[in-house]
C-alpha cells in the first residue's frame, strides 16, 4: 500500500502548512489596518498587513487583473506536478517528500488568497533601520522558500549507491 501511495502521506504537511498560513492571515487582516506597522524588533522586524495582487515581490502587481488568474492557473498546474511527484517518490526520498510538502502547503495557501481575495495577503516585514525593506511575506512564502532551498540541496547532495543523503 506505501509503494502504492509514493509519499503522499506527507499531505498533512500541506495541510498544516496551508492552515497555518491561513489562520495567521486571517489573524492579521482582523488585527491591522491595512500597511500599519506593529515593530516586534526595533529596526528589523515588524508586523505589517500588506496586500498583493502580484507575484514574488509584487511582480506585475501593477498589471490590469489579468496577472490575478494567470498565477493562479500556474499554482493549480505547480500543485499538481507536485502532487504527482509526491506520489512517484520512493520510500526513502523523505527529504525530497517534505521539500515538496511544504512548496505545495505554501502554494495553495497563496493560491486561496488569490482566487478568494484577488490578491495575497502579506503582513511578516523585514527591515533594517528605515532605509533598507525586503517585500513583506507570509507563512505560505515562508514554507515556498524553505522547500525550495531543500529541493535545491536535494540537487546538489552526492549519491553513492543509489541512497540520498539528506534522508
Amino acid at each position: 500500500m506505501t509503494a502504492r501511495f509514493g509519499r503522499l502521506p506527507w499531505l498533512w504537511l500541506s495541510a498544516l502548512v496551508f492552515v497555518l498560513d491561513q489562520a495567521t492571515k486571517l489573524y492579521f487582516e482582523g488585527s491591522l489596518r491595512l500597511y500599519q506597522q506593529i515593530v516586534v524588533i526595533p529596526d528589523y522586524f515588524s508586523w505589517t498587513l500588506a496586500y498583493n495582487t502580484g507575484a514574488a515581490f509584487s511582480f506585475l502587481a501593477d498589471a490590469d487583473g489579468w496577472q490575478r488568474w494567470f498565477f493562479a492557473l500556474i499554482a493549480v498546474v505547480v500543485s499538481g506536478v507536485l502532487v504527482v511527484w509526491l506520489k512517484r517518490l520512493k520510500q526513502d526520498e523523505t527529504w525530497l517528500a517534505i521539500a515538496l510538502a511544504l512548496v505545495l502547503g505554501g502554494a495553495l495557501g497563496n493560491l486561496f488568497d488569490r482566487v478568494v481575495y484577488g490578491h495575497v495577503i502579506d503582513f511578516i516585514l523585514v527591515h533594517w533601520q528605515n532605509r533598507w525593506y525586503f517585500p513583506a511575506f507570509n507563512l505560505a512564502d515562508s514554507a515556498i522558500t524553505v522547500g525550495a532551498v531543500m529541493l535545491a540541496l536535494d540537487m546538489f547532495k552526492t549519491k553513492k549507491s543509489g541512497e540520498p543523503a539528506h534522508d
